[in-house]
């Protein structure tokens, strides 16, 4: 069940407004143009963010992967994008979680997707190895929903994925990358970045090991 303190379903969409709401820890979500929960946000203050050892770690094991950042609507997409996709989530997560059909229209359809841009993980120029929906604006990033190739000779992670896309983040000048929300002990793998915050739906704290000893509860 997904954490949600509070919904609201916005009509402005200003840098300004949902830089605003995104500090009140909302979130954009995938059910419907403008629709945003308030949840316990999780982000990167990149002004404190610095690569770890075990930040670089993962890194070197995706060496050879490149990330390139497309606008949505994607013009390029194909079914085999939305396939992938629903695999990874169906293995993932179960069956039906999260359909093709909804990957497409999140992808091509701007009346109903509240997303601006696809990153795109690229063995080669006509090889992708993984995909990131996200929104992002003057500065902000949310990392939404990844999805790769299960079982490819190359090793692709999403902890790789996320750390690359917190590393472009930061050089494009950005000042919060967004992470999601942190609700289960799943998400601990979230935890593991310099300048980190989380919003306990009053605040953001800074306090880790407290947002560890909630997901003991």
């Amino acid at each position: 069940m997904y954490l949600k303190w509070n919904e609201k379903t916005i009509t402005d969409f200003s840098d300004e407004n949902i830089n605003s709401l995104y500090d009140e820890g909302y979130v954009f979500t995938r059910l419907g143009r403008g629709i945003m929960h308030q949840t316990r946000s999780l982000r990167i203050d990149l002004s404190k963010f610095e690569l770890s050892s075990e930040n670089r770690r993962v890194l070197k094991k995706i060496e050879g992967l490149n990330l390139n950042i497309e606008a949505i609507p994607y013009k390029k997409y194909d079914w085999q994008i939305g396939k992938m996709a629903k695999d990874f989530y169906d293995s993932k997560f179960g069956a039906g979680v999260f359909t093709a059909n909804k990957i497409k229209e999140l992808l091509t359809n701007r009346d109903k997707s509240n997303f601006t841009n696809l990153f795109v993980y690229n063995l080669d120029e006509n090889n992708a190895a993984g995909y990131t929906i996200c929104f992002a604006n003057n500065k902000i990033v949310h990392y939404s929903y990844p999805f790769y190739i299960l079982n490819s000779e190359f090793c692709i992670s999403g902890m790789g994925m996320m750390t690359m896309a917190i590393v472009a983040a930061n050089a494009n000048d950005k000042k919060y990358f967004y992470l999601g929300s942190a609700q289960r002990p799943t998400d601990i793998y979230k935890l593991q970045f310099a300048g980190l915050e989380w919003f306990d739906g009053e605040k953001w704290k800074y306090n880790i090991d407290e947002l560890k000893n909630i997901f003991k509860q």
